[in-house]
């Protein structure tokens, strides 16, 4: 099975630009600014790769919008996001600490095809780690003279979920509030500064010197018509081998969790939630989805930030549902009331239900108030608080009926 980002894990010094380079690192880039900016992007388009921070926007798409340097000349930034926070996903932790000259490469590349001179990694603030890893990858690279006329400041966060999101990460930089953006304009017209400005996430930049090496039709072909390319998915929770998996774009979600070794103890699968905490949960029946864009789409979830998350036949769906309401409604920046709101009664009835004080009503309020949320904010977590318990709710109403009983008498 073709491994794009993972191929060289093996190597104990991958993080080291030796090791990278004998490895065929930089090469990409030096073939990138060879064949010019209009090829690149050729190649790029012909990729079909998506956004794997969660949007799954076509990334040559995406860089296309940047206006030309002739309609709005001035500088124009490319920003690695790597604000890694959605509980559940943690293969950026892993590419960084592994391989951070993967993800270099690919934002030099990035910041050649839209003639970008400065660029940005913005680090979730609990990644020490990683950040001082990249920081020495970063000196290495910049000794080695592999920047070139290109700057890359290494930007750490302080710790807050919602700056995940590419205009509340821009809003971070700028030292402001973490207030998402109301588009449009879009961060690629107006974005850091109120300069054109591409925002990527780590993974999806590490896969570009693969395809400027290999050719877009090459991995294109790797995935599905719409999905080129591999992806990585952060496994967790009841399995026997819990960790970071890379398997091709339309895998299906049984090969996953195959590979994670099945779950823990031999106990019997109840639920998947495919995307990390944010997207809607998938029942056992469904192991058969495959893995891109558009499988999980149709059975009404998402494949998010490839956060796998099993759970056993003991897990309590109201109990799971309370556990990601009172994450969201401690992450709510308070913007929007119907988010700031929400969440907070989601979570009191929810609360309510755990112990002992629920009763069917609380069901339709709960349905009410997601209702009332989803589609009537600004950002992606305040459509969360609304989707996720309602999703719950829907798949296994009976562990809901058991903490919310009708009245009697």
């Amino acid at each position: 099975m073709t491994k794009l980002l993972t191929a060289h894990f093996d190597e104990p010094k991958l993080h080291e630009l030796e090791t990278y380079r004998r490895l065929g690192g930089y090469e990409g880039l030096k073939k990138a600014s060879q064949m010019g900016r209009e090829a690149l992007m050729a190649e790029m388009s012909k990729s079909n790769l998506r956004g794997l921070g969660g949007a799954g926007f076509g990334a040559a798409m995406k860089w296309s919008t940047v206006p030309a340097e002739a309609k709005n000349p001035g500088p124009r930034y490319v920003v690695v996001n790597c604000d890694e926070s959605e509980p559940g996903c943690f293969k950026d932790r892993v590419l960084v600490t592994r391989s951070p000259h993967q993800l270099i490469e690919g934002l030099l590349i990035a910041a050649y095809a839209i003639d970008a001179r400065r660029t940005f990694i913005f680090i979730r603030g609990e990644y020490e780690v990683q950040h001082k890893i990249l920081q020495k990858a970063l000196d290495e690279a910049r000794t080695a003279g592999l920047l070139g006329e290109c700057a890359i400041d290494l930007m750490r966060g302080a710790g807050a979920y919602i700056s995940g999101l590419d205009t509340s990460l821009l809003e971070t930089m700028e030292g402001k509030k973490a207030w998402p953006r109301q588009p449009p304009p879009f961060p690629t017209v107006s974005g850091l500064l109120g300069r054109p400005t591409v925002v990527n996430n780590v993974e999806t930049l590490s896969m570009i010197p693969h395809i400027v090496m290999r050719g877009g039709e090459w991995f294109a072909k790797l995935g599905t018509a719409k999905s080129g390319g591999t992806v990585l998915f952060s496994v967790s929770g009841h399995v026997e081998k819990p960790g970071v998996y890379e398997f091709p774009m339309g895998t299906p979600l049984k090969d996953i969790l195959a590979a994670a070794g099945g779950v823990k103890d031999g106990k019997r699968l109840k639920a998947v939630i495919p995307g990390g905490v944010s997207t809607p949960v998938m029942t056992a029946d469904e192991l058969d989805t495959p893995m891109d864009f558009e499988g999980p789409r149709a059975k009404g979830t998402f494949l998010g930030a490839g956060g796998v998350i099993v759970l056993d036949e003991t897990a309590d769906m109201v109990s799971v549902a309370h556990n990601i309401e009172r994450f969201l409604a401690h992450e709510s920046c308070g913007q929007c009331t119907p988010c700031r709101q929400g969440s907070f009664w989601h979570e009191r009835i929810l609360e309510r239900g755990l112990s002992g004080g629920g009763t069917a009503d609380d069901l339709a309020t709960l349905e009410r108030a997601g209702e009332n949320i989803t589609g009537k904010v600004i950002c992606a977590l305040g459509d969360t608080v609304g989707v996720v318990t309602r999703a719950l709710m829907k798949k296994f109403p009976e562990d809901f009926k058991a903490r919310f009983p009708e009245r009697r008498g």
